[in-house]
Formats: structure tokens, C-alpha cells, sequence
């Protein structure tokens, strides 16, 4: 249910915006050429109501894990560990390129209905190494994030991408239509076991973590 509700949002959004696709802009992070040469300073791309996003993360990641805790959800909140602990990152969080096992996992409900605790299964993402910044695709499942993640500092990365929906092929452009950008905070939580913080998303959820953990 959840999924469909913010599929046909973003859908009717995508609609009403005239510009939700574009064939490649200079200096973003997600574009319809991959190859492009970005801008490895995340600060130089964020739009200013993401970077207001990002800086809130730690009290709006409380927020969401107090009301997914008083909705009943705190022993499934407790059985993940350090995935949904706000501060468990670890120092050197770039991960390796490969193929990764992801998973999304929605904390907080932003409405009244709305379910504060959604665990969605594995799917399957791709890193690639690109330099100075890495590329992450979220390959199979009907929300696809896909973007760009910079370096930030000796305990985060930085992602910025957008939304990709359904059987959607064209790349849609950061910075173009707010309801499809995406900011996160990428960390390292262990041994081969990542995720990435994202504060207020635009539907449904107060925050989303998604875990990433190497492909067998």
C-alpha cells in the first residue's frame, strides 16, 4: 500500500512539473550521461532546502524512531542495532565498488494512516568507483534511488540523486523537480555493512535508512 501511495504521487507530480526529464545538465549529480564530468563538492550542488534536510538528520532520525517506537515497532527499532542508531557511524565510511544487496527500511509517519514502521526486502544496487566521488544505482525494485556520493568527512558521505519509478529508462536531473531529489548521509555501522541516512523525505516516512551489504 504504501508503495503505491507514493508512486502515484510522484507520478501525478512528474506530470505537473514539465521537467521532470532532461537530456544531461552540467553539474549535477544524477544526469542522462553518466560520463559527465561532475563537481566532486557536494556543497557546490545541494539545493538549499536539501542542505537544510541534511543538517537536521540527527533530531528528525529521533523523531521518526520515537514514533515508530510508540506505534509498537520498538522491538523490530531494537533487532537491527547499530542500522538504527543515530550515531554509530564509524570512520572510513567509502565503500568499495561492486554490487550490493540493499534494503529500505521507513521510520515515522507523516500522517495520520500512515504506517510508522515499513521494512521492505532486498533488492539489488550497484557502487562505482568514479574518482573522488562513487555512483550508486539501486537496480531492481519500483523506487530506485540513483545518484552521486561525495566526500564529506572522516565519518559520512554525502548522496544527492533522485527518484526513479516503475519501468521508468530516462535519467531524471538533480535540482530539477523537489519531489524526486534525494539527500542522505552514507556511514559505515561494521565490517562490510553500510547505510544511508535520509531525513525527511517527501512522502510518507519522517526518515528512511537504507542498509547496503556486499552481494554474495
Amino acid at each position: 500500500m504504501a508503495g503505491r501511495t507514493i508512486t502515484t504521487a510522484l507520478l501525478a507530480a512528474a506530470s505537473l512539473s514539465g521537467c521532470a526529464y532532461t537530456t544531461g545538465v552540467t553539474g549535477t549529480p544524477a544526469g542522462a550521461d553518466p560520463e559527465q564530468l561532475l563537481p566532486t563538492e557536494w556543497h557546490a550542488i545541494a539545493t538549499r532546502d536539501d542542505r537544510v534536510r541534511l543538517a537536521g538528520w540527527r533530531s528528525g532520525f529521533n523523531e521518526a524512531l520515537g514514533d515508530a517506537a510508540a506505534a509498537g515497532f520498538a522491538s523490530e527499532i531494537a533487532a537491527h542495532g547499530d542500522l538504527l542508531q543515530p550515531d554509530a557511524a564509524l570512520g572510513d565510511p567509502r565503500p568499495p565498488a561492486g554490487f550490493y544487496r540493499c534494503r529500505f527500511i521507513k521510520l515515522g509517519a507523516q500522517d495520520r494512516g500512515l504506517l510508522s514502521y515499513i521494512e521492505y526486502p532486498w533488492f539489488r544496487c550497484r557502487i562505482e568507483d568514479r574518482g573522488a566521488t562513487l555512483r550508486l544505482t539501486k537496480l531492481t525494485g519500483s523506487q530506485r534511488p540513483t545518484g552521486t556520493i561525495y566526500p564529506d568527512n572522516r565519518l559520512r558521505m554525502v548522496f544527492l540523486g533522485v527518484l526513479e519509478l516503475g519501468d521508468e529508462t530516462r535519467a531524471h536531473v538533480y535540482g530539477r523537480d523537489a519531489n524526486r531529489d534525494m539527500i542522505g548521509q552514507l556511514e559505515r555501522i561494521g565490517d562490510d555493512r553500510w547505510r544511508i541516512v535520509f531525513p525527511r523525505p517527501r512522502f510518507e516516512s519522517l526518515t528512511d535508512v537504507m542498509e547496503l551489504v556486499p552481494a554474495e
